[in-house]
């Protein structure tokens, strides 16, 4: 169910990438295969003259809720705006279930290429796990900047491509993330499973096992408004498909 929220997550950061508005909310509903909804996610993304803040919060729903516990998970990024590019300077993660409550928190020094982790974990509400560390690689980008940053970073979105990107906050797989832009033969499978209309298709790999899909591919597809309208996860073992659709947007 963790990598599941981490699914959803992802959708909400490539949904909010191209926004200009200083406010920008938007919620999705996912569901999957017979089990039906399983869950809410709300991405909200404020800038203020140079200096930005995202909040992503997902929690669970239905049967959902009582397979994980009541799992809610908050992702938090802030830090300014350089020349339309978003740079990260701490990245927050929190996520409960159950008695279970677990920070994170990084701290990106651009100057000395360094990114300082400091966390804990509570059970029950006492501490059961404390550190601090300096990670063993250095990325420009948090997992929620990397994503809002891909417009500036993929010059050309119609044409076919495979693309390696690191984010802090990815550090089991090295911060590696990669996109792959569809070739015209793939490009039919896209338009299948996501529907057709005036989108960039892609997928992203985030290297993290959700239920069947050993890699995490998850495919997208991000409207003209540069909203992810709808995203799939295919052909899980007995379950079907996961889908998240976007179901409200708010913009001021």
């Amino acid at each position: 169910m963790k990598q599941l929220f981490l699914c959803i997550i992802f959708l909400l950061i490539l949904s909010l990438q191209t926004a200009e508005a200083k406010t920008l909310e938007v919620t999705y509903a996912v569901r999957f295969g017979f089990l039906g909804k399983l869950g809410i996610a709300h991405a909200k993304l404020t800038t203020r003259k140079q200096h930005y803040r995202i909040d992503i919060e997902a929690y669970a729903t239905g049967f959902a809720k009582t397979l994980s516990r009541n799992r809610h998970e908050k992702h938090v990024s802030t830090g300014y705006i350089r020349n339309g590019r978003f740079m990260a300077e701490s990245y927050e993660v929190i996520k409960s279930y159950g008695s279970k409550y677990h920070y994170k928190h990084y701290r990106i020094d651009h100057r000395k290429k360094k990114v300082y982790k400091s966390f804990y974990s509570k059970k029950e509400g006492k501490v059961t796990k404390k550190g601090e560390e300096v990670l063993d690689f250095f990325a420009t980008d948090d997992l929620l900047t990397l994503y809002f940053n891909i417009g500036r970073l993929i010059a050309h979105k119609n044409k076919p491509g495979h693309y390696r990107f690191h984010a802090v906050g990815a550090e089991r797989q090295k911060g590696l993330v990669e996109i792959v832009l569809p070739d015209k033969k793939a490009l039919k499978y896209y338009k299948e499973a996501l529907g057709e209309g005036p989108y960039w298709y892609l997928t992203a790999i985030i290297h993290q096992k959700i239920f069947s899909s050993n890699r995490g591919e998850l495919m997208l597809a991000v409207d003209k408004d540069g909203i992810t309208q709808k995203a799939v996860l295919k052909d899980l073992i007995m379950f079907g498909d996961l889908v998240a659709e976007r179901i409200k947007q708010v913009q001021h």
